[in-house]
């Protein structure tokens, strides 16, 4: 039998590949994706799922993948520390992000959907559900998060217009290592648009319907350290050259959340796929971050493994109809959209 969920990918740069390994036994376990979010690397994952991609057909394509050629640059940046440091001045970024976004683009193409128009439920009228990604961005400019496509109507942009690869290009721009994408608003102001994960790298909340009864689950798929409830001590990072700077800047806006940000009382912890970031590689435990584009075959392969084994221990324990009763029995009972649009299709 065929079970519908929502989901919730958090971002996590090349680290991401965990996340694809949960997927995997979701849909093992005869589950089918209906609206998907996520955040940068989740952005990736929820983007090619929600065209139609399957897990193992993600996993061959990021396989196949040399993620060091996300780091393509422009002439200005090839001349070592002055080149760099002039285009972060001049253009916010080290790397173009061309590379990416061609690459993206191609994986859309093969699947036939490339822009938000081709993944549009036309029965949704609420916002919220009325494509089937969803993808979040840090405006800068306006230092305000940005939900996407609905926001793009801030730009004067019709959303079933606007490429799919343009918009997580937007959600993947790790700021300082990926130049920013700029749009203009319908006032002439030009926006600075970089990661997500600046302001909401994991937004489990955004496709809750707000009744006590949704018809069907939220998953989050997230990615943590071990002993991810406990408030995590300082970690050294010595800063020694302009480029440590630069990495340590990348990597904490990405890295070091708060690990007390998700709520325990909706029920945010019980409806999470937690996926372990550490993996063994060369006989030794380690803690991938989301910069380390030298990522190993053995390594992704680890990180796979990591969220396939979340995913089943996950599922071994859910039930839907328990978490309902203990987290949502309080709300008032007003109708979803989703509630209605099921039972005048049923």
């Amino acid at each position: 039998m065929m079970k519908k969920i929502d989901a919730v990918f958090e971002g996590g740069g090349v680290k991401g590949i965990g996340l694809v390994g949960a997927v995997s036994e979701v849909e093992k376990a005869g589950y089918t994706f209906e609206c998907v979010a996520g955040t940068s690397a989740g952005a990736i994952v929820a983007a090619l799922v929600a065209v139609g991609y399957t897990a193992q057909e993600i996993k061959a394509e990021l396989n196949a993948l040399d993620y060091n050629n996300f780091k393509d640059t422009s002439l200005l940046d090839r001349f070592g520390f002055i080149g760099k440091g002039l285009s972060i001045g001049l253009e916010y970024g080290i790397y173009e992000g061309h590379f990416f976004e061609d690459w993206f683009e191609h994986l859309l193409q093969v699947k036939g959907k490339t822009t938000f128009g081709d993944i549009e439920f036309a029965e949704y009228e609420d916002p919220k559900y009325q494509y089937k990604l969803q993808l979040i961005v840090t405006d800068l400019t306006d230092r305000r998060l940005l939900v996407l496509p609905r926001d793009l109507k801030d730009f004067g942009i019709r959303p079933q217009e606007f490429p799919i690869s343009k918009a997580v290009r937007m959600s993947m721009s790790i700021p300082v290592f990926f130049e920013p994408v700029q749009l203009t608003d319908n006032e002439g102001q030009v926006h600075i648009l970089v990661d997500g994960g600046v302001l909401s790298n994991y937004p489990v909340w955004l496709l809750d319907d707000g009744t006590c009864d949704p018809p069907w689950p939220t998953f989050g798929f997230k990615l943590i350290e071990l002993n991810t409830r406990i408030l995590k001590l300082p970690e050294r990072n010595p800063l020694t050259n302009a480029w440590n700077f630069l990495n340590a800047l990348a990597g904490t806006l990405l890295d070091a959340h708060d690990k007390f940000h998700i709520s325990e009382s909706k029920g945010d912890y019980e409806r999470t796929i937690g996926i372990s970031t550490t993996v063994m590689s060369a006989g030794q435990e380690k803690e991938i971050r989301a910069t380390h584009f030298d990522l190993s075959r053995e390594e992704s392969e680890a990180l796979y493994q990591n969220g396939a084994n979340a995913a089943k221990a996950f599922l071994d324990r859910w039930d839907f109809d328990r978490w309902k009763r203990k987290y949502r029995a309080h709300l008032a009972q007003n109708p979803s959209m989703k509630t209605s649009v099921l039972q005048n299709t049923s």
